[in-house]
């Protein structure tokens, strides 16, 4: 007899509901697009409505219909969603107010207990858990941040100055459990809403990216993940936790008791990858289809035939400022009439690769890392070009897995471990979890890289003083 689970990936613009064999093989995907986020004001950005909520339906019943198995043999799914968020829940578990992203200011400061509606204060995944199984429970792994846990014990603060500092009435808490124990089951409105089938067992994941992280393979400590998407950071994975780290900051995995670390990274990454190719309008699309290619295709290989260093054009990719920091932007550098848009396409990749290999590299000096493989993984690892560009840049081996739904297949993994389909972790990834592709260093590209990184990594200092007097007058 057969048998699958599901995984549930709620990431930042869209949701995605995945079935897997326990070889790790997809039978059956469903999509839901998230819709734009509200920014009324500056510092408010919050998901409209009940997108949240609303879009796993949708990708849950696509997913369902396209099912050719029997629901029956489906033991488990796994639920993951945006970190960062926070939902104020009332108490029949509708929204109390809009979600707000991780982009909002206030997920950074300490909760505000001033809405007599909300029952609960949680995470997306606590909001979107309580909607299916009707519980008041979540994944101690998605409360980093402005959140009063221990980092140690994985379990809420005791009472006093530190649980304070961050705002919650613990009555507003929900119960915590590990990655891989039991949320609970779908309830017969869940059912009719996202076509799950009752009693359904839904297992606790992690935050998005340690998910991300166990579904690529992450294991070995001198293993790197380049996570490509709207937010790119490095991660690896280690069992000690790091409180007060320059280059990277300590995050929970999605095993119980151990750590990711995650490096400095850049916001709106991939982000700024479609907004590049999005500038080249219609001419580029009726190319594509001409070429019967996708527009990202038709770019990848147009950028392909440019040489190594884009022919002296540089990418600053602060399209999305830090608080800190909001005077800068994003900016091109270098164009001397040699280049066209083949080579603005390929310096957005390469600014991609060559800043995190430098985020990377801090990140290992501070932990005593050493990595010698590379793991990337997101929609970017389907580019042949990305990832020798990767490789060329860290300079060591890039490795694409066969599923690039990582998170989905993160998800599913630790249902997997909650159902007992896999007696460990390990077990499980060694199960599901394949590579599909090796790309080596090409030695003269990295050398190119290796003195291009240096200028490349003070373009930021070195417009620092313009992009001021810039902010100043036009914001």
């Amino acid at each position: 007899m057969s048998k699958y689970l599901i995984g549930i990936d709620n990431g930042s613009q869209s949701s995605k509901v995945v079935i897997f064999d326990l070889e790790g093989r997809v039978a059956a995907l469903g999509r839901q697009a998230l819709r734009p986020n509200d920014t009324p004001r500056p510092g408010v950005v919050e998901h409209p409505g009940d997108d949240l909520w609303d879009s796993i339906c949708a990708a849950s019943k696509r997913a369902l219909a396209a099912f050719r198995g029997d629901p029956a043999e489906i033991v488990g799914a796994g639920l993951c969603t945006i970190r960062f968020c926070r939902a104020m829940v009332r108490a029949d578990g509708r929204l109390a107010q809009p979600v707000l992203s991780w982009m909002d200011a206030r997920v950074g400061r300490p909760y505000l207990d001033d809405d007599p509606q909300a029952a609960l204060a949680t995470t997306s995944s606590g909001y979107i858990t309580g909607r299916i199984t009707g519980r008041g429970v979540d994944s101690a792994a998605n409360h980093a941040g402005m959140w009063p846990l221990d980092p140690q014990t994985w379990d809420w603060l005791p009472d006093g100055p530190e649980f304070s500092a961050c705002g919650y009435p613990r009555e507003k808490l929900v119960e915590l459990v590990l990655p891989g124990e039991l949320l609970g089951n779908v309830t017969a409105e869940a059912a009719a809403a996202s076509g799950l089938p009752v009693g359904l067992p839904v297992y606790a994941t992690a935050n998005d990216k340690a998910v991300e992280a166990l579904g690529s393979g992450l294991r070995g400590e001198n293993d790197l993940l380049l996570s490509l998407g709207t937010y790119i950071a490095a991660m690896s994975v280690g069992r000690r936790h790091v409180p007060a780290a320059s280059a990277f900051w300590t995050n929970y995995a999605c095993e119980p008791h151990r750590y990711l670390y995650e490096s400095n990274g850049i916001r709106r990454g991939m982000w700024t990858v479609s907004f590049v190719r999005d500038l080249f309008g219609r001419e580029v699309t009726l190319a594509a289809e001409e070429a019967g290619l996708s527009p990202e295709e038709y770019l990848n290989r147009a950028a392909a035939q440019v040489p190594a260093g884009s022919e002296g054009l540089l990418a600053l990719l602060d399209w999305l400022a830090p608080t800190d920091a909001p005077q800068r932007k994003g900016a091109f550098v270098g164009f001397d009439g040699r280049q066209g848009r083949a080579h603005l396409y390929r310096a957005v990749l390469e600014a991609i690769a060559m800043g995190m290999a430098g985020k990377a590299r801090a990140m290992a000096e501070e932990l005593g890392a050493d990595y010698r493989r590379l793991i990337v993984s997101g929609g970017g690892s389907s580019s042949d070009l990305m990832m020798q560009i990767a490789a060329d840049c860290f300079g060591v081996e890039s490795v694409r897995m066969e599923v690039n739904n990582a998170a989905s297949l993160g998800s599913a993994i630790c249902a997997g471990v909650g159902s007992g389909a896999f007696a460990s972790f390990d077990d499980a990834v060694q199960a599901m979890v394949r590579p599909a592709a090796t790309f080596t260093p090409d030695a003269a590209n990295q050398r190119l890289y290796q003195r291009l990184a240096p200028i490349h990594e003070g373009l930021q200092a070195a417009l620092d003083e313009t992009n001021q007097r810039l902010y100043e007058v036009v914001g």
